[in-house]
């Protein structure tokens, strides 16, 4: 059920929306530019830094002490600037900001129906102008936000890229989400969280507990999977990437679904290695 609103939640919302104005009001390079430098230097305060250190140290023990406390900071930099684009994401795609090559687009199918699982990296909030840009219909399943007030705003701002709606993740989403899928959508949703009650997954050689939904609605409706990843290139520039991730169809559905999950996974990691500063470190990714 919706968050009933107090009045806790209206000062909340309209702090947001005066920081929303301000970032809206500038242009978007120097909008972005702001957002990052802001973040870069307030986060590390935060006791979420020194655990996107020990996830980093991790996943990659030859770094130096040096070296993770530069790709932390460069990860919080990119969030700062992923917040303050969120106000200029139309403006970012009509501008073709957004780029995607020739394999990628090749790697969707001539009916643009599949199952479209993204990484948090560069600036995921994009993923879905790709399906805009390609002629797909997009639906997802978002986390709803605390605050109701402000996750109106933001389902408001990412609705026009989700042409075959938005759906909040409780009761029926999963349903209408596969609806969406065999009526000829596509699927986009975020697939690199933790899931608590996911399945076992080696990632960055530790096993995490990771969604197996993008695997199981491919498999149910015969739509191919693709991993995409969103990579953050200069002047608020990105390029898109899919690539297709193999979907077994044997006798053993469930085995076809987790060998799709440790694939997809692969595939993150994979992102992830070639730009570790643009992944979002801080979360609880393994628990």
């Amino acid at each position: 059920m919706q968050t009933k609103t107090t009045f806790q939640h209206w000062l909340e919302y309209a702090g947001f929306r005066l920081i929303a104005g301000l970032f809206s009001a500038l242009p978007l390079e120097q909008s972005s530019r702001l957002g990052g430098w802001l973040w870069r230097r307030i986060a590390p305060l935060d006791k979420r830094h020194q655990r996107a250190l020990a996830n980093l140290a991790q996943a990659y023990p030859d770094m130096t002490p040096v070296q993770r406390e530069t790709v932390v900071r460069d990860m919080w930099d990119n969030l700062g600037r992923v917040f303050a684009e969120s106000f200029h994401l139309i403006e970012i795609v009509e501008s073709g900001r957004v780029l995607i090559d020739d394999s990628s687009i090749a790697a969707m199918p001539a009916d643009r129906r599949f199952v479209a699982a993204a990484i948090h990296q560069g600036n995921w909030e994009l993923g879905a102008a790709v399906l805009r840009i390609s002629g797909g219909s997009a639906g997802g399943i978002y986390q709803r936000l605390k605050n109701p007030l402000v996750d109106d705003y933001v389902r408001r701002q990412r609705a026009p890229f989700y042409s075959g709606g938005l759906w909040p993740k409780q009761g029926s989403a999963g349903r209408r989400a596969l609806k969406h899928l065999r009526e000829g959508g596509v699927l986009a949703t975020m697939a690199d969280l933790r899931d608590r009650d996911g399945l076992m997954v080696a990632f960055f050689g530790r096993p995490a507990p990771s969604s197996t939904f993008p695997a199981l609605a491919a498999r149910a409706t015969g739509a191919p999977l693709l991993a995409v990843d969103v990579v953050r290139l200069p002047g608020v520039r990105f390029q898109v990437s899919l690539r297709r991730v193999p979907v077994p169809e044997t006798p053993d559905r469930i085995a076809d679904i987790e060998a799709a999950t440790h694939a997809l996974h692969k595939q993150f990691e994979a992102s992830v290695r070639r730009h570790p500063e643009q992944w979002m470190w801080v979360s609880r990714r393994w628990g």
